[in-house]
């Protein structure tokens, strides 16, 4: 069973983004689509940017832990806010913070705003950015509007029909990814062999 990371990158207070993040874990759970946890940057509280993992001298335990979690996750969902048409310093952080981790890895966008366009403003540039960082963009996007009308606090949506009809396209597509990511690595080393 793969097992898929969810990166709930608001640190606000009264953050709508980790709702989202909340019925993703819950959805995923139910349906036994995959291991799954979340990783909570607001919990995480790291430092500005400084330099990347592989160049620090003396990189915190905690930095070493949420690296390795994203380097043995088969598949990151990044949940998103979206601030003024880009996204909070708190994801562009650990994007930066990485860079190997990030190769080849699928990983699926869910933005998140109050407004009526569900954060698709964010997509591009933190597209450009994991491209730039050698990942896998997968495809299908999860854009959110009006995150605080749709959400309650644990995630629960209130168009629970629709939303994980949404959720299923969105999961199907990054599994499909995950799935041609492991094919291929198994081809290639049966072709080094």
């Amino acid at each position: 069973m793969p097992h898929i990371v969810i990166i709930s990158s608001s640190v606000r207070h009264g953050r709508n983004t980790h709702c989202v993040a909340l019925f993703f874990r819950k959805f995923i759970q139910e349906n036994n689509l995959a291991t799954t946890e979340i990783l909570d940057l607001k919990e995480y509280n790291f430092p500005i940017f400084e330099e990347r993992l592989k160049f620090q001298k003396d990189p915190t335990e905690e930095t070493i832990a949420f690296a390795e979690k994203i380097r043995h996750a088969d598949g990151v969902i990044i949940a998103t806010p979206e601030y003024n048409g880009g996204y909070p310093a708190s994801l562009k952080n650990v994007v930066d913070l990485l860079y190997e981790e990030w190769h080849r890895k699928p990983i699926g966008l869910v933005t998140v705003s109050d407004g009526n366009f569900g954060g698709t403003q964010v997509m591009a540039s933190l597209q450009f950015t994991l491209w730039k960082m050698r990942a896998w963009v997968v495809p299908a996007m999860f854009p959110v509007p009006n995150a605080a009308d749709n959400y309650d606090e644990a995630g629960n949506p209130t168009d629970k029909e629709r939303t994980e009809k949404r959720a299923k396209n969105f999961l199907n597509e990054m599994l499909w990814c995950i799935e041609a990511k492991r094919r291929m690595a198994i081809a290639s080393e049966v072709n080094i062999s």
